[in-house]
C-alpha cells in the first residue's frame, strides 16, 4: 500500500500577504483560490510536485470552534507555535536570502544542526514556522 501527502493545511490571517509570500517569495504556484463570505482558502504548491499542495486557510473556519478556542489559536499563531512545516531545497543559502528579501521573519539563520542537517527557520506572514532543510 502506498500513501502520499496530498495536502497540508496552514492557517493564514491575511490571504493577500500569504499569497504573495508563498507565490512570489517561495515560488509556489497557485492551484486554487476560493472565497466564501469573508473567508478565503488558497491552495499553493511546488511547480514540480503537482500532487502535493498547501492549503492556506482561515485559522478558525471550523464552525465547531468556540470563541475561546479562536482566541487561543490567534495567540498561538502570533507566537509562532500553532503550525509549522518543513521544506527542503538543494540551495539553502539562496532560498534563505530570497525569503529574507521577501520579508520573511528570521527565526534561525542557516546552520549545521547536531543531528546532521543544515537548515534555517523563518516565519510566514501568519506566524507559521517554516524550516527549510538543505538536501544533501
Amino acid at each position: 500500500m502506498g500513501i502520499s501527502i496530498n495536502a497540508v493545511f496552514l492557517p493564514q490571517t491575511d490571504p493577500d500577504a500569504s499569497l504573495a509570500f508563498y507565490r512570489d517569495v517561495l515560488g509556489f504556484e497557485v492551484r486554487n483560490d476560493v472565497g466564501y463570505g469573508d473567508m478565503r482558502w488558497i491552495t499553493v504548491g511546488p511547480p514540480d510536485q503537482p500532487g502535493t499542495s498547501i492549503v492556506l486557510e482561515p485559522p478558525a473556519a471550523d464552525p465547531g470552534i468556540t470563541d475561546a478556542e479562536r482566541r487561543t489559536i490567534e495567540e498561538m499563531m502570533a507566537k509562532g507555535t500553532y503550525a509549522g512545516m518543513m521544506l527542503a531545497t538543494a540551495d539553502l543559502d539562496a532560498a534563505f536570502e530570497r525569503a529574507v528579501a521577501g520579508g520573511a521573519e528570521v527565526v534561525q539563520e542557516p546552520m549545521e544542526q547536531d543531528w546532521g542537517a543544515r537548515d534555517c527557520a523563518l516565519r510566514d506572514p501568519a506566524g507559521n514556522q517554516l524550516r527549510i532543510q538543505e538536501l544533501r
